[in-house]
């Protein structure tokens, strides 16, 4: 059996990392990930990490799960994929059925897709056919909040507020008017209502900008407000859904019931790419009319509804209620913020902890330019066997909804450990 850095060498040669700066990629000690085990990810050296970014925040209930592992089986033997333009699927149907009981949206309507950048993609263009529908071509302004993130697709990154090298991209992006905070985007929505096609915001949590916080009385007031004056909401969820804030979605604190609701990520636990746009009835009702005309969205993937990925993600949605899972959430939440504001908030080198749910993010203070505290530390994490990535200085931690109080522990035994190493 050949070794990490054995392993290391074959992937730099044939593969290119996104995010990553390739030329640098070997030095930066990364891991070569063999198989999964409950909340842990093994190497190929055998070497066990807890996954305390639950793989990119798209793990909720743990690698291998029988259960899941199963219901892929189960579907695998009757078919993996068959197109849903034009035609259905029945598992595509299930999901979609079960889907539409949980969601905050009216009269709800599922467009499949693959990725959570590719849900955005497809809100953005049914909120600016609507209006074209409805002859209001002047509506053609996306609203959304600083420092936004929605995707790197040319669309999801044009609603986005740059950063990540993205500013070269710059003469691709469509302009967007942006606000510094919710109270502002809510004036400006009542000062230019007439020309927006959409408001798009990631409710409560401001994810990869650094798990940025906000009012959930606030986003109330935008939703109707949005409502008022006949402008779409779009919530993008791909983040905060399926249980990672504390209830199923995030909207539901807001009390926001969205017009397109944006999912991904925690769609199927992690097991198999796919993502959905979910439109209320008022939405999805503009759109019907003759046959190969106007009125038609056209627009679909190839692998859009696979039936692999839509059996899982029903099992998975079961499971979060058959296992109480929000229950663990809420619980394992209460005891991170308690040991980080215990043994971590009071460090010199920590600016400022924010948390809703299992999101956290502990953005760090360098005295310089330069120091790469964030990679750093994180580094140091994984020498203790933890999991942890920045976005800049601010170290994300993301537990999988399963996570266990001794697994919180050891979280933040590794994570004050690393602090101490690198920063004091």
């Amino acid at each position: 059996m050949q070794s990490n850095e054995a392993w290391i060498q074959r992937d730099a040669d044939v593969v290119w990392h996104g995010f990553t700066q390739m030329s640098t990629y070997a030095a930066n000690r990364p891991l070569i990930i063999e198989r999964g085990e409950q909340r842990e990810v093994i190497d190929v050296d055998g070497n066990r990490y807890l996954d305390a970014i639950s793989s990119l925040w798209v793990t909720t209930l743990g690698h291998h799960v029988p259960e899941l592992d199963a219901a892929i089986v189960d579907q695998l033997s009757r078919i993996a994929h068959s197109t849903m333009l034009g035609n259905g699927n029945r598992v595509a149907i299930e999901f979609a059925e079960a889907l539409a009981r949980v969601v905050p949206v009216d009269q709800p309507h599922v467009l499949f897709a693959s990725d959570g950048a590719a849900a955005v993609e497809q809100a953005l263009k049914i909120a600016f056919q609507y209006w074209w529908l409805k002859g209001r071509r002047e509506r053609t302004t996306y609203l959304t909040l600083a420092d936004a993130y929605h995707g790197d697709t040319v669309g999801s990154l044009s609603l986005g507020a740059g950063g990540f090298g993205t500013d070269l991209f710059d003469p691709l992006r469509f302009p967007v008017l942006r606000a510094p905070s919710v109270p502002a985007l809510i004036d400006l929505v009542r000062e230019r209502a007439d020309v927006v096609a959409a408001v798009v915001i990631e409710p409560l949590v401001q994810g990869a900008a650094g798990m940025l916080l906000h009012d959930p009385t606030a986003l109330q007031t935008l939703g109707a407000e949005c409502r008022r004056l006949g402008v779409l909401l779009v919530c993008d969820e791909v983040a905060t859904g399926f249980g990672r804030t504390g209830t199923l979605f995030a909207s539901e604190q807001c009390g926001l019931r969205p017009d397109l609701l944006c999912l991904g990520k925690g769609i199927t636990g992690g097991y198999l790419p796919m993502s959905a746009t979910v439109a209320a009835g008022s939405v999805y009702d503009a759109f019907l009319g003759p046959d190969l005309s106007e009125f038609t969205l056209y627009h679909g993937h190839s692998y859009g509804g696979n039936a692999l990925a839509a059996a899982v993600a029903l099992r998975h949605l079961q499971l979060l209620d058959e296992w109480d899972v929000l229950a663990n959430v809420r619980a394992r939440s209460a005891q991170l913020l308690s040991l980080l504001h215990e043994r971590v908030a009071a460090k010199p080198s920590v600016k400022e902890i924010r948390i809703r749910g299992l999101m956290a993010g502990v953005e760090l203070s360098p005295p310089a330019e330069g120091l790469r505290w964030g990679r750093r530390v994180c580094a140091a994490a994984a020498d203790r066997g933890v999991l942890l990535r920045p976005l800049g200085d601010v170290v994300v931690l993301m537990p999988m909804l399963t996570t266990t109080a001794e697994e919180i522990d050891r979280i933040v035994d590794a994570l004050e450990a690393a602090l101490d190493e690198v920063c004091e």
